[in-house]
């Protein structure tokens, strides 16, 4: 299972690797406003790559249910700087978390190596502009909008609209330019989903491979292991999200989205002892 980004072609055939989130934002679910300062997330993504990150994933535009929508040029001034920042510094992977085609573009020249894009690369110049740099690009199934999401979403059988939806989606991208290796999928959980469409996507993982393209899981701290545990508490999140980081790579996926780098990193590296990676 090979992954090409923009600046490496990645083996996930038996290590997954880490995404640190770094939100740049003043109100998103989890950190909402504590790196929005360009000095603080630079020092906040130092803090991830000692701790193991393999790729920082730069946010500058909240996706939690009823967010307000941010500007183009919002984004961009959020976001740009920190990429420029954090390139001149490291030449590990970074991604550009955005729906937006001109932030998308904006992060790559920045130095950014793949668009994570939680519309699915819903548009066509977002297409355009991963075709034309190389660059990799992770696909995530969401219902709806981040705005109306979590309105009732629903489904005949999660699962098989998900995997059809990647099979429908490789089809278009790769006829675009895309090339194959260069897409990643993500099941977009907590996206357009109730507790039960979760809970269906992650016991059955290996259902939603699509042509040997590798999943991304990202689950870090989202509301459905709080609606589990009968917690509103943030805190009580990160150690659940250990144990579904473990399941969530004995059962294949091999990217994982994570707040909390170390403790996530070496379950991952626990378990493919046990599996033998």
């Amino acid at each position: 299972m090979r992954w090409k980004t923009q600046a490496a072609t990645l083996d996930l055939s038996r290590r997954a690797m880490v995404m640190g989130i770094l939100n740049v934002t003043p109100d998103s679910f989890s950190d909402g406003g504590e790196y929005d300062a360009p000095d603080v997330a630079l020092e906040r993504a130092r803090q991830m790559i000692a701790e193991g990150a393999d790729i920082i994933d730069v946010g500058g535009e909240s996706t939690r249910p009823g967010a307000d929508d941010v500007g183009s040029a919002e984004e961009k001034e959020r976001t740009v700087p920190v990429i420029k920042a954090l390139r001149r510094e490291w030449d590990g992977l970074i991604s550009i978390d955005t729906m937006k085609s001109e932030v998308g573009r904006a992060a790559l020249e920045a130095g950014a190596d793949i668009v994570n894009d939680v519309s699915g690369l819903r548009d066509p110049e977002m297409v355009k502009i991963c075709a034309e740099s190389g660059c990799g690009v992770v696909v995530m199934h969401m219902q709806g909008d981040p705005r109306t999401m979590q309105k009732n979403p629903e489904y005949e059988e999660v699962v098989g609209e998900v995997r059809g939806f990647f099979e429908q989606r490789l089809i278009e991208l790769t006829a675009a330019g895309i090339e194959k290796e260069a897409l990643c999928f993500d099941p977009g959980i907590g996206f357009g989903k109730t507790l039960e469409h979760n809970l269906a996507l992650l016991r059955d993982l290996e259902g939603l491979e699509v042509e040997g393209r590798p999943l991304l899981i990202g689950l870090s701290r989202k509301s459905f292991i709080g609606k589990l545990l009968e917690s509103d508490a943030l805190a009580d999140r990160d150690w659940p999200t250990v144990a579904l980081t473990a399941w969530t790579r004995e059962s294949g996926a091999m990217v994982h989205r994570v707040h909390d780098v170390r403790p996530n990193r070496e379950a991952l590296r626990m378990v493919e002892a046990v599996m033998g990676g």
